[in-house]
């Protein structure tokens, strides 16, 4: 990419898009444009045609996507599935219409199967059956990574797609019901906080209610006191957090210097046949390779925050799978490692949120 590339996010205001964004300004690219969901629907198939006949961006990031936690992914099933699919079709097929350059999928870990192999090797897709609480979502992204890769073997594009771990980072959607653990966790270990030290109008502000009893009765359908706070499941699970920043990074990375023709070089296989090379599993892992227990991943934001009443694990709740960490040899290999550790990672989120 050259400095006045350019280049479209989409999905520019969202934790992932807003970091990549940030990215590219920071490193002096001079072209990058956006486009919220009210100026341009990505589900709407003529709306993204014209879109790209009009603008002819040279380089894609495609960020935009629909995402929420446990409780989200299971309620919203039929959302997940086919916001995502529409989605990723319109943008992807459209570069390839319009002569993209370059295109980079973002997906997630959670397209491999429940009880994968630790640590998770790009290898390890579609060898098992997937979580069953977010395999809508988890079938959209697989499908997303199939549609780059076959792009890319049948018309020669040069489509890359990544999967980070669970990202936490500005503009993270701290909704106590649809959010993922960490925003979730760190929000509501706040608000017990401020209950305790009776700050009342904080409280009232970070709801936007208007009375405390109305306040507390909310709060309580969340585990949510002056003295506790719920955290879902036993805390044994394992998970990896990756800054969100870090992320943008490892990404404006593999498009300045990843081609998928560098990527498949390495992995392909003979078919059972030997009759030629089956090309899969050509995406790759952005994470940090170091996992955490979710009980000790509440009591550094416990401490952080510096709330000093209980965690309670409500056991009656979903685990989830049980530990999810990714093998990130491949992307290591090209030249990329994160930097920011947990604990500073969680100190500067929390930051963030307390003066937005």
């Amino acid at each position: 990419m050259n400095k006045d590339s350019k280049i479209y996010v989409a999905g520019h205001r969202g934790l992932v898009g807003s970091a990549i964004l940030k990215t590219l300004q920071s490193k002096g690219y001079t072209n990058v444009i956006g486009r919220t969901s009210s100026e341009l629907d990505l589900s709407n198939q003529v709306a993204v045609q014209k879109f790209f006949s009009s603008e002819k961006p040279e380089y894609v990031f495609l960020a935009a996507a629909k995402v929420g936690g446990i409780v989200a992914n299971n309620i919203y099933r039929a959302d997940f599935i086919y916001e995502n699919l529409m989605i990723q079709n319109n943008v992807i097929h459209q570069s390839y219409l319009n002569g993209v350059k370059k295109l980079l999928f973002l997906g997630s870990t959670c397209i491999y199967p429940k009880d994968c192999p630790q640590p998770m090797k790009e290898e390890y897709l579609l060898t098992n059956t997937l979580e069953y609480t977010n395999e809508p979502y988890a079938i959209a992204k697989i499908a997303g990574i199939k549609m780059c890769e076959s792009y890319n073997l049948q018309y020669g594009t040069n489509f890359i797609s990544v999967m980070p771990t669970n990202l936490y980072g500005p503009n993270d959607n701290f909704d106590l019901e649809k959010s993922h653990v960490l925003p979730a966790l760190l929000r509501k270990i706040h608000l017990a906080k401020l209950l305790s030290e009776n700050k009342t109008e904080e409280v009232l502000k970070d709801l936007g209610l208007k009375n405390l009893e109305e306040a507390t009765d909310y709060l309580s359908k969340f585990g949510v006191t002056a003295h506790s706070v719920e955290v879902w499941g036993s805390g044994k699970p394992r998970r990896e957090f990756l800054w969100s920043e870090d992320m943008a990074d490892a990404c404006v990375f593999l498009m300045e210097k990843g081609d998928f023709k560098d990527i498949i070089n390495s992995s392909p296989r003979e078919d059972a046949e030997g009759s030629g090379y089956e090309i899969r599993n050509t995406h790759i892992n952005i994470g940090t390779g170091e996992d955490i227990s979710i009980k000790n991943l509440a009591e550094i934001i416990k401490d952080i925050v510096g709330f000093k009443g209980n965690l309670v694990f409500n056991i009656d709740r979903p685990d989830g799978t049980m530990r999810k960490l990714t093998d990130v040899s491949k992307l290591n290999s090209l030249g990329w490692k994160h930097k920011l550790s947990l604990a500073d990672g969680i100190e500067n989120i929390y930051n963030w949120y307390i003066n937005k």
